[in-house]
């Protein structure tokens, strides 16, 4: 499943987590359920945005530099 940040502009909370890529998060609430945290003084109705993110490369960059993987332990590390 892919990774995505979501951010809550209330508390100022950035947090990671996995989901199919038709789903999307709307609240805090539905944030901190994904991510197994406490929900805290935020109100579980409280917008979140997910944010932007670099598509990762699945392979060479350019020639130059060879890629080594994003380090999460994914499978983006190319193949030799």
């Amino acid at each position: 499943m892919p990774h995505y940040e979501y951010h809550c502009a209330s508390n100022g909370q950035t947090l990671e987590v996995n989901h199919r890529m038709n789903e999307r998060l709307e609240t805090w609430g539905e944030l901190v359920a994904r991510a197994e945290v406490d929900v805290g003084a935020t109100p579980a109705d409280t917008p979140v945005d997910r944010l932007m993110s670099a598509p990762i490369p699945h392979g060479r960059s350019g020639g130059e530099t060879d890629f080594q993987g994003c380090g999460s332990g994914c499978a983006c590390v190319p193949q030799s």
